[in-house]
């Protein structure tokens, strides 16, 4: 009824605000399906499918992060989008396939996809060292010898050349005591240790280097390693990862053996973004099916809540699409 007393000048401005909303709605969701985890292929079909020519041109001129002007000025595709999309598609089938496998297996194939890489991926290497029991990573480094004829000790060796490489060396060879005991006068002498190897820190010698270091973090107890990161909290103040803070290898692996949940939220809430790299979406499906059968998972998502004020399956639904979304969705669900 409201309509009927305006002017038809006042009706047809009515009109395209709507249009222009709609429009801008329209927008927004396709470019959610291009930014997103995974690709709608509906909205691909009820919504880009419909668009003319000049539609898709208006597109193109309002998404200057997917598209450039071309010298010959037409609006071409960002290349790195482009490659993008073609492995958007194929993501659903890349979580599917970790999740199938036998865990030992998907552990010596992400160990060594992350060793092929132009630049290792050092995180990679640290998660599943470091937070896998002593026998699955001991399964996973016969998956390895089984796969690829090597072992995982000497293909990092071979592939890292920098500092890191002895620290990461004793990590993936580690057989670590899982019962129980725990020292706690050697925990609070070994928490001096880190103190001061911290605290003399130079150039010279990284504490990636330090050979005390190296042998606690990669023969101590889990029990026995958040025993030392409580004790250096009471000696220093600080949280040992924080006092790490220019050492990112060295702060991930302290993180992966002494605070979990924290480290794998973080890596979620970072990876769940419309705006991350290709390398950060891969993390939300490794971390989400590696650790789909773990009971890490249920804390993992109560300290996403109570991190970052919404649930990771809320985070998931905002961001993710399609059946990508769906399958993450189900996995995460288990542990409720």
């Amino acid at each position: 009824s409201a309509l009927l007393s305006l002017t038809d000048t006042q009706r047809d401005k009515h009109s395209k605000n709507r249009k222009k909303m709609a429009e801008a709605n329209s927008y927004a969701a396709l470019t959610k399906a291009f930014s997103g985890l995974g690709v709608d292929e509906n909205l691909f079909i009820s919504t880009l499918g419909k668009w003319n020519r000049h539609q898709r041109e208006s597109y193109r001129v309002s998404t200057p992060g997917f598209f450039r002007e071309d010298e010959r000025q037409f609006q071409r595709w960002d290349d790195q989008h482009i490659l993008q999309l073609r492995q958007e598609f194929l993501r659903l089938k890349d979580a599917v396939v970790l999740y199938t496998m036998h865990p030992w297996e998907r552990d010596a194939r992400l160990f060594k996809e992350a060793l092929l890489l132009q630049v290792p991926k050092h995180d990679v290497l640290i998660e599943i060292a470091c937070t896998r029991s002593s026998e699955d990573l001991l399964g996973a480094r016969k998956a390895y010898h089984s796969l690829f004829e090597h072992s995982i000790e000497e293909d990092i060796a071979f592939h890292i050349r920098t500092p890191e490489r002895k620290l990461l060396v004793a990590l993936v060879s580690s057989y670590r005591y899982e019962g129980p005991r725990v020292s706690d006068d050697l925990a609070k002498s070994e928490a001096k240790i880190f103190v001061n190897a911290i605290k003399n820190a130079n150039k010279k010698k990284l504490i990636d280097e330090d050979e005390e270091i190296v042998r606690i973090l990669s023969t101590r107890s889990k029990l026995h390693l958040k025993a030392i990161y409580s004790h250096y909290k009471e000696i220093t103040g600080n949280f040992l990862d924080e006092d790490l803070e220019g050492d990112l290898t060295m702060k991930q692996v302290v993180q992966c053996l002494c605070v979990p949940k924290a480290y794998f939220s973080k890596i979620l809430i970072a990876s769940l973004r419309l705006d991350v790299d290709e390398s950060a979406k891969d993390s939300v499906t490794r971390v989400i099916v590696t650790r789909a059968d773990d009971d890490d998972m249920k804390q993992i998502k109560e300290e996403f809540q109570s991190k970052y004020g919404t649930t990771l399956a809320a985070k998931i639904a905002e961001v993710a699409n399609g059946s990508y979304k769906d399958f993450l969705l189900t996995i995460i669900a288990k542990s409720d």
